[in-house]
């Protein structure tokens, strides 16, 4: 029962700060702008590519945007003789339009990101038949008579055919429709997607702003903690939350104990680590290899340019420190693309998940040795 309980919260959770249902915007005011002005001049861009790190709001300011076209659509500049432009994209939360978004129930509107499949799997890219509903939706004639939205998010997780499917649209855009492609790895996407998109770039949020959304989102976070996953997540929120969720936070600073004890690898601590990630929770691997590689590139990274970044905790000092007086720059990006590349490998062929993380703990100890 308890169990059960804490999936029902957890689904809560998830729908409360859905970008759907989220009205705040931060540290995003000059990409609004551009949006704003964009529609002001009449001239109004059909596809916008939104890039950036994942989790930092990017879907947040598209659905944002959707909220704004249809509203203005609806009741826009002009009426009663209102010619006055709009200079926000703000629109309350009990606006009529805004509450059939959120409970997904606007006819102009269509999403499409990764959902389960027949099984109840959720699937690892978005399906061609997918993006075929946005060829049709696309030919349709407006249900309201405003703009008609296409979220797609994110972009790089469709697959080839799909990728392919997209670009029809884009290639002849209908009248009035706007497409808001959300991208995280834009190195990832298509050439000729690109180059039929208006790109928006956003940059990470402040540490302080992530900070205060975890305080609002996930208030049984400490200060500390909140702080510490702040500096992990590198200014998305998304991350930050995924991190807090998972349990990541502790993994890192377990890791960084087990990294103390270098040159000569504690090997029971080792071991200890390697069953941890290696578990039932599937996402523990992930989350514990990436914290590891991302160590790694900051390591890598002090050690070319010889300034220390905002501490996750005050034991990395004095490790970063003591490592980088032993090898050169050359040396750690040479380890950093070795254990990227094993890493890869064993997500892809589905390798032993403990003797990975044991290798590459003790590829870092050769190193060392």
């Amino acid at each position: 029962m308890a169990k059960a309980a804490k999936k029902k919260s957890d689904e809560e959770i998830n729908s409360r700060v859905h970008p759907r249902n989220t009205h705040t915007l931060f540290d995003h005011a000059q990409a609004e702008n551009t949006l704003i002005k964009a529609y002001n001049s009449g001239k109004l861009p059909h596809a916008w590519m939104f890039t950036g790190p994942k989790g930092i709001g990017k879907a947040t300011l598209a659905y944002r945007f959707a909220r704004f076209l249809m509203n203005e659509g609806e009741s826009g500049p002009g009426l009663f003789g209102d010619q006055t432009a709009p200079t926000s994209l703000e629109i309350g939360q009990d606006n009529p339009i805004a509450k059939r978004i959120a409970a997904r129930g606007h006819g102009d509107l269509v999403t499409l990101e990764l959902s389960p499949d027949e099984k109840g799997k959720m699937r690892t890219s978005i399906p061609v038949d997918d993006v075929r509903k946005i060829v049709k939706f696309s030919h349709k004639t407006s249900i309201e008579g405003g703009w008609r939205i296409v979220i797609v998010d994110a972009v790089e997780e469709m697959n080839r055919n799909a990728a392919n499917a997209l670009l029809k649209v884009l290639e002849e855009p209908p009248e009035k429709t706007v497409l808001l492609l959300i991208c995280h790895l834009p190195g990832q996407i298509l050439q000729t997607i690109h180059s039929r998109c208006c790109h928006l770039p956003l940059m990470a949020l402040n540490e302080d702003t992530v900070i205060r959304l975890l305080k609002e989102q996930a208030p049984e976070v400490s200060e500390s903690d909140a702080v510490q996953l702040a500096r992990l997540s590198e200014g998305s929120i998304g991350k930050a939350l995924d991190l807090w969720a998972g349990g990541g936070l502790d993994l890192y600073r377990e890791m960084i104990a087990l990294l103390g004890t270098l040159p000569n690898l504690d090997m029971v601590r080792l071991y200890a680590f390697a069953d941890k990630l290696s578990a039932s929770d599937p996402l523990a691997f992930k989350t514990g290899m990436e914290l590891f590689l991302w160590w790694l590139a900051r390591l890598t990274k002090v050690s070319g340019q010889g300034t220390f970044p905002e501490l996750v905790i005050p034991e990395e000092h004095k490790l970063i420190s003591s490592l980088i007086e032993r090898h050169g720059l050359a040396q750690w990006l040479g380890l950093w693309e070795k254990c990227s590349t094993n890493y890869a490998r064993a997500t892809h062929a589905n390798l032993d998940k403990k003797q990975v993380v044991v290798t590459t703990f003790m590829e870092l100890q050769t190193l060392m040795s």
